[in-house]
């Protein structure tokens, strides 16, 4: 193969990328470009960047991606009411191939000729990452170390790291992995590899624990315009501040904690840990807003989807022309999906206590059961005979 010259890799300023950076220009003997996307991960990124030309990158780029983020690729997935596997709400899924595609961007834009990420071998991630580079600029030679190199264990990085004096913060206060966007906090590894363990309150970084949430509940008023949101309390807010906003006021009443065992895409189930408390918000707001403004057989149709669309997320097909379809018909279901949701915040649970629309599909004089004028229920004889004709005809034939 032609020798590779220049790689952007993805960088987090971790162990694992930082040994990275050195073992890449070691082992192809190529400069190395440290690209860091900012999604809110809340880090201190100017000190990542010295942490990045210490170990010797030929160039550090930072890009702060948030609103794009959130606009571009949390509020579609909000749209389709993703959920995986019941429970996760695809914060580190979603954000793997917009880091992905800044990172081809960036190559394409610099003249590189390969990409590189920290993903093990044995993680989504991995596939991810791969299947976006693929996507968008296959003429890319892609480097995955994790399956290239001999350090296998943690131990094995930090051995590397201190022979080569790599400024990495190495601590064991803390064992466990943590993957952090404006969507969420991901815990993985480590203490919780037991699926029995109850994880230590002291991990949980956004989260009060629910018996020391406040006492009083917190009530939120979320505005939709076309199944995004746009407002919070009335007042108008941009994609990342409202979920920022979000995550601060659900954070302090203990919302959005996932505790659960997850089948990933290589066949390895996995013990994740998550806190969503801004898009568990919003998950539960935007239904609210829906079942007064969707027809029924779209909401049905557009439900008959979501597993297919959480999979295609968290497998890491989000440029793929299956998904760009399926997009395609939730948003034209999005259309009238437009309202305010009112929730209550109080001690883990998110409740929704009302919900509203000037395009409203309810009607309170059909729906009573008080004396009305509107719906004659003696025709729901005719509705209910039609309807058993098939059941009745079954058991008349002997079956």
């Amino acid at each position: 193969m032609k020798k590779i010259e220049k790689v952007v890799l993805a960088y987090s300023g971790g162990l694992d990328t930082s040994v990275i950076l050195k073992w890449l220009q070691e082992r192809y003997d190529c400069e190395v470009i440290a690209f860091l996307a900012d999604l809110g991960q809340g880090e201190d990124l100017e000190l990542i960047r010295k942490r990045a030309w210490r170990t010797g990158a030929g160039e550090v780029v930072i890009q702060d991606l948030r609103e794009e983020f959130i606009r571009e690729y949390v509020f579609p997935m909000l749209r389709a009411n993703a959920v995986y596997e019941g429970h996760y709400l695809l914060g580190t899924s979603i954000a793997r191939p917009l880091i992905a595609k800044a990172q081809v961007d960036l190559a394409q834009k610099v003249g590189a000729d390969a990409v590189a990420h920290g993903s093990t071998g044995k993680g989504n991630d991995q596939v991810r990452f791969e299947l976006t580079y693929q996507a968008l600029r296959p003429q890319l030679r892609i480097i995955a170390p994790w399956r290239e190199w001999d350090l296998n264990s943690r131990q094995a990085l930090i051995e590397y790291a201190q022979t080569r004096s790599i400024p990495v913060p190495v601590t064991q206060e803390r064992p466990y992995s943590c993957d952090r966007n404006l969507l969420h906090i991901s815990y993985e590894g480590g203490i919780l590899e037991d699926p029995w363990m109850e994880p230590p309150a002291e991990m949980y970084l956004w989260t009060s624990s629910p018996e020391e949430a406040p006492d009083e509940p917190i009530y939120l008023e979320v505005d939709y315009e076309r199944g995004n949101p746009v407002s919070l309390n009335g007042v108008k807010k941009s994609p990342a501040e409202l979920l920022q906003l979000l995550n601060q006021l659900g954070g302090q009443c203990g919302i959005g904690r996932v505790d659960m065992v997850e089948n990933r895409y290589v066949g390895i189930k996995s013990r994740g840990v998550y806190e969503t408390p801004g898009g568990t918000i919003l998950h539960a707001a935007h239904r609210a807003v829906e079942s007064i403004t969707m027809d029924r057989e779209v909401m049905h149709l557009r439900d008959s989807w979501m597993p297919r669309y959480a999979q295609l997320v968290y497998y890491g097909y989000w440029f793929s022309p299956e998904r760009e379809m399926l997009q395609v018909a939730i948003d034209e279901a999005q259309k009238d999906v437009t309202g305010r949701a009112r929730v209550k915040l109080y001690k883990g649970n998110c409740t929704v206590v009302g919900r509203k629309a000037e395009r409203s599909l309810y009607s309170s004089s059909l729906a009573t059961f008080e004396e009305d004028s509107v719906y004659d229920q003696g025709q729901a004889t005719g509705f209910i005979h039609l309807n058993a004709l098939r059941l009745r005809m079954r058991k008349l034939a002997g079956f």
